[in-house]
């Protein structure tokens, strides 16, 4: 279960990220800018993937992208809900598809945020970390 401990200063940027897209380039880019802000990542390139990584990773948060093969965002988005140890994982949809009726029906399937890509990394960074600092946290506080 997730604790409602706020995480905030050097111990949130030690939080682990999981990037959900089949796109490689995407995915090295992606995890690379978040390692450079003191982020952990794990990469997972299909939806089916996706669920047994978050179940063993424990992810503070997900990048998911909707154009997935083996199970879309939709389908991963769905899955999360089902698992009350993974319900709680805020989830941020990066993706190419167009925001119009996507990015309703992303909120309404439970994501924080929608971003189409290419996406800005300032904003996108903040919508991150305000994620973070609502509470979120893997069955207590973040490693120091």
């Amino acid at each position: 279960m997730r604790s409602e401990t706020n995480i905030d200063g050097p111990l949130m940027n030690r939080a682990k990220i999981m990037v959900v897209d089949d796109d490689p380039d995407l995915r090295q880019a992606l995890s690379l800018r978040l390692r450079a802000n003191n982020f952990d990542t794990v990469n997972v390139c299909d939806g089916y993937s996706a669920i047994a990584m978050a179940r063993n990773e424990k992810p503070y948060l997900i990048i998911l992208d909707l154009g997935l093969p083996a199970g879309d965002g939709f389908t991963v988005l769905k899955n999360l809900q089902q698992y009350p140890a993974l319900s709680g994982i805020p989830v941020i949809v990066l993706t190419a598809r167009d925001a119009e009726g996507n990015e309703k029906r992303t909120l309404e399937s439970g994501a924080v945020a929608f971003f189409q890509k290419p996406a800005d990394n300032e904003e996108l960074l903040g919508v991150i970390r305000a994620s973070l600092q609502a509470g979120w946290g893997w069955g207590g506080p973040l490693p120091s």
